[in-house]
């Protein structure tokens, strides 16, 4: 008998239900995989290796492809990974073969406000301390060979800087000529840590490096994680690992980790970690989890390849997007999908009341904080008012040529006349409409879910992306602003606009995609505004350029890649049990 989520963490019922977790083994064989295509990592986690899967089943069509997105969520999120884990406990529970994919868990929000994005109450994935604390090791990787590229880079300017050209010939080495005041990557560490956003490196001796100014950001905001993200195979990687630009020369030209020899080195870190990680739901169906770019800052998808193995070896895969639809579920229509060749049956948006009250005027959320009375409270206005910031959602994902599934993802603290008025709005806007109770009651409580899903993968779709590569960047910009957040304009700063372009004039530069860094916490780059927004002009204040990920990337608002810990963060209340060594306090 399962623990009762109104009662009880989620990191107890998480426990709880592991006492009866299935082995990967037994996972392994439902699923079909043979053994040597499974990489255990003890007795319930395992990596899957992709290529020989691939290669095996590549006459067998795939399965129904959904992806999950969401409303505009309130800073604690509104359940996407909940509902992922929930919607697969449903279809399990129908008797159809399905498999979800979502993504690993960073160290900052695990540690922080957010939580490890495990799902929660009876739709989990476990077991949920690996799941949260590091996996099998993708992260860590990932960190050693982004910083092996800083590594490479800064070392090579104190070469350049303490040797002539004849000393750097004997060494074999060429001049790069690397501007330190236009340099591209920063460092990474897998934690919210705001002190590391902005340093000074190299202070010293000649040889503790070059004195200059430097930075720090999240992981999951690397250019590797995005790599990760969207390679389809070994090769494609260690192609896309070559063409990461690091720094500018002082002529203005790219200088990229093959031109610092690097890139090889770099990859060998990533090999293992290519390869998705399988683990499971609490009702015991398999799950996915690979790569783990958040949405605001980076693409916010889990993997290509977790995707190909999972529609090979499944009825059903369920995959996620992070954030609102106006960021997850954009860059999985106009990056993922583009470049995985892959094309969705069906799309689902989150959306729960107390989100939807936020949006309709109720009362500030801050983390951290006891909720307000207002979103426990009955208040139709509040939720009829927010359905707008819904309808808005609808609209975009049907502006893909997909009929979206709302799933309205219940507590048991809504009412009936709060639910009644979000069904209403969301089919006069053409979207199927489901309740689920998964978060409350597991696959059980998902089955109306489940049923309006598998119903909408059997309508006709049009899948359609946004915009072509051959667009200018501005204008790509300017037609995600009006299109999907519903501005009236861009802005940009001179740096901004110096830089798109350059971008614009450069043959290859110019085909790259367009992902968007904004704020999730509103359709404009003000986290602030609620609701949908009107006559606001998008403020773009940088573009990086991702060449090995494959896209640049405009910065828009004062969002940074380096988020900031909160005064009462998560690990707090995270300890271990010294007689046993179970972690708890993880959420």
């Amino acid at each position: 008998m399962a623990l009762d989520p109104t009662k009880h963490a989620d990191w107890e019922i998480a426990e709880d239900a592991e006492k009866s977790m299935k082995k990967v083994y037994q996972l392994a064989e439902e699923l079909g995989l043979t053994q040597d295509e499974l990489i255990p990592h003890g007795h319930y986690v395992a990596k899957v290796d992709f290529a020989k899967v691939l290669d095996r089943l590549k006459d067998k069509p795939d399965a129904k492809y959904i992806d999950v997105t969401a409303i505009t969520p309130t800073p604690l999120g509104e359940g996407k990974s909940t509902s992922s884990m929930g919607l697969i406990e449903g279809m399990g529970k129908r008797g159809l073969k399905v498999i979800g994919a979502i993504r690993q868990p960073s160290g900052g929000p695990t540690m922080n406000i957010k939580g490890s994005a495990a799902g929660g109450g009876l739709a989990q994935c476990v077991p949920l301390t690996p799941f949260s604390l590091g996996l099998t090791g993708d992260i860590n990787a990932i960190m050693n060979a982004h910083n092996l590229g800083m590594v490479a880079m800064t070392s090579r300017m104190q070469h350049e800087f303490n040797y002539n050209d004849a000393q750097m010939a004997k060494r074999g080495l060429r001049r790069l000529d690397m501007d330190p005041r236009n340099v591209e990557m920063g460092w990474i560490i897998d934690f919210c840590a705001q002190s590391l956003r902005n340093i000074i490196i190299g202070l010293g001796g000649k040889m503790d490096g070059l004195m200059m100014q430097s930075k720090f950001g999240i992981a999951v905001s690397s250019e590797i994680m995005a790599i990760l993200a969207v390679s389809t195979s070994l090769k494609d990687m260690r192609e896309r690992m070559g063409k990461i630009v690091v720094a500018y020369s002082k002529a203005g030209d790219p200088v990229t980790t093959s031109d610092l020899d690097v890139a090889g080195a770099m990859t060998a870190w990533m090999v293992e970690a290519l390869n998705p990680n399988l683990l499971q739901t609490i009702e015991g169906q398999p799950v996915f989890v690979h790569a783990g770019p958040f949405a605001n800052i980076a693409i916010g998808q889990s993997s290509i390849v977790a995707d190909r193995v999972a529609l090979k070896l499944a009825d059903y895969h369920v995959t996620e997007s992070g954030f609102g639809a106006d960021i997850g579920f954009e860059k999985f229509w106009n990056l993922k999908c583009r470049y995985s060749g892959l094309k969705p049956h069906c799309a689902v948006i989150v959306a729960t009341i107390r989100a939807l009250k936020c949006h309709g005027g109720g009362p500030r959320v801050v983390p951290g904080q006891p909720m307000d009375p207002a979103y426990k409270e009955e208040n139709v206005g509040l939720v009829d008012k927010g359905c707008a910031n819904l309808v808005h959602h609808i609209n975009t994902v049907r502006k893909a040529g997909i009929n979206p599934v709302v799933c309205i993802n219940a507590f048991y603290t809504d009412t009936k006349d709060e639910i009644a008025v979000v069904k209403k709005h969301a089919e006069a806007a053409g979207a199927r409409v489901a309740v689920s109770k998964h978060w409350e009651k597991g696959g059980d409580g998902a089955l109306e879910f489940a049923d309006a899903v598998v119903d909408a993968c059997n309508d006709k779709t049009d899948f359609k992306f946004l915009y072509d590569l051959s667009m200018p960047l501005r204008d790509r910009i300017a037609l995600i602003c009006k299109e999907v957040y519903g501005g009236e304009g861009v802005e940009y700063s001179p740096e901004a606009l110096a830089k798109a372009q350059k971008i614009e004039k450069d043959p290859v530069l110019s085909q790259l995609g367009t992902c968007m860094v904004k704020t999730h916490l509103s359709l404009s780059a003000d986290p602030t505004i609620k609701g949908v927004p009107k006559g606001f002009k998008l403020f773009v204040r940088d573009i990086l350029t991702y060449g090995g990920a494959g896209f640049v990337v405009p910065v828009a608002g004062a969002i940074s890649l380096m988020p900031g810990t909160a005064s009462d963060p998560a690990y707090r209340r995270i300890d271990v049990d010294v007689e046993t060594g179970k972690v708890k306090g993880v959420f």
